[in-house]
C-alpha cells in the first residue's frame, strides 16, 4: 500500500534534539516507528531541511552513499541487506539501482529533492516522507537559531548573548545557511581589526591580478561603511557629514554601487 506522509520536520541534529513545532516532533515519530518497520521509505525536500539525518537516524547501521558514487554504490549491493543512498536524483542509473534493490530485498531510506519523480522509485518506496522548507516552520527556527546559538558560542568562547533584533535568517538554503549564518555573527561579534584585516588578505591573495585591482575590490571597504552608515545615522546628510564627504560624493558611490545596497 502507497502511503504518502506530509511532514514539517526540522533539521534533525541528533536523536534526541528535534525542532520545536509539533509539526517536527510528528516527524520525529514517524522516523522511530520505521526504525521498527521493514518498509523502504523516500525522504524528499530541499537542501538543508535534514533528509540525510533523519534517515540515518531511521537506519543508524547501515551504510550512507551518494547515488553519484555509482560504482561503489553497486559493489555496496553486492554484500548488504539495508542501505541509506542520499540524492537519488543523481544518479546516472537510478533504475539499475533500484532494481538491484528490489530483486534483492534489500532495505533501503533514501533521500532526493523535493521535485524528484521515478516511476520505479514510486513502487519501490511505500513510504514517502516530504519534508517542507524552514520558510513554513517559522517557530523552528527560532529553535535552531538558538541551538546554533549555543553551538557558536562554544565554538567561539563567546559569552555575548546573541541579539534575535534585526536578525533576518537567511533560509536560502534551510538549516545550512541558517547554521552559516549564526556562525558569521557570532564571529563579527568576537572578531578585532587584525582578525578581520587577515581575512580579507586571505579572500584577497588569489584575486589580485589585474592592472584595476584597486578600482575592482575598492566596494568591498565602502559598501560595509556606507551600509553600516545609513544603518546607524539613517540619513545620507548626517553620514556624509560623519565621513568627512560631500553630499554629491556620498551620493555617487551609494548609486555606483547601488547593485550592493
Amino acid at each position: 500500500m502507497m502511503i504518502v506522509v506530509e511532514l514539517a520536520a526540522a533539521r534533525v541534529v541528533d536523536a534526541n534534539s528535534i525542532a520545536a513545532s509539533a509539526s517536527s516532533a510528528q516527524a520525529f515519530k514517524t522516523a522511530a516507528l520505521l526504525k521498527t518497520l521493514s518498509v523502504n521509505a523516500l525522504i524528499r525536500g530541499d537542501i538543508g531541511v535534514g533528509k540525510r539525518t533523519l534517515a540515518r537516524y531511521i537506519l543508524p547501521d547501515a551504510p550512507l552513499l551518494d547515488a553519484s558514487n555509482y560504482d561503489e554504490l553497486l559493489s555496496a549491493l553486492e554484500s548488504v541487506n539495508e542501505i541509506v543512498i542520499s540524492n537519488l536524483e543523481n544518479s546516472p542509473n537510478i533504475n539499475k539501482i533500484l532494481d538491484i534493490i528490489n530483486r534483492a530485498n534489500i532495505r533501503v531510506v533514501a533521500t532526493a529533492k523535493s521535485s524528484y519523480y521515478n516511476e520505479f522509485a514510486e513502487r519501490l518506496f511505500s513510504i514517502k516522507l516530504d519534508i517542507p522548507s524552514l520558510q513554513e516552520r517559522p517557530e523552528d527556527v527560532e529553535h535552531l537559531v538558538q541551538k546554533f546559538s549555543k553551538e557558536a558560542s562554544l565554538l567561539f568562547d563567546s559569552k555575548e548573548e546573541f541579539s534575535l533584533k534585526k536578525f533576518k535568517p537567511d533560509l536560502s538554503q534551510n538549516a545550512l545557511s541558517l547554521r552559516k549564518q549564526v556562525m558569521i555573527n557570532y564571529l563579527v561579534q568576537n572578531i578585532n581589526e587584525n582578525e578581520l584585516m587577515g581575512i580579507m588578505q586571505n579572500y584577497l591573495v588569489d584575486k589580485l591580478g589585474s592592472n584595476s585591482d584597486y578600482k575592482n575590490f575598492l566596494h568591498l571597504y565602502e559598501i560595509p561603511i556606507i551600509k553600516a552608515g545609513l544603518q546607524r545615522f539613517r540619513s545620507q546628510l548626517k553620514l556624509a557629514d560623519k565621513l568627512g564627504l560631500n553630499r554629491n560624493t556620498l551620493r555617487k558611490k551609494i548609486a555606483d554601487n547601488s547593485r550592493y545596497l
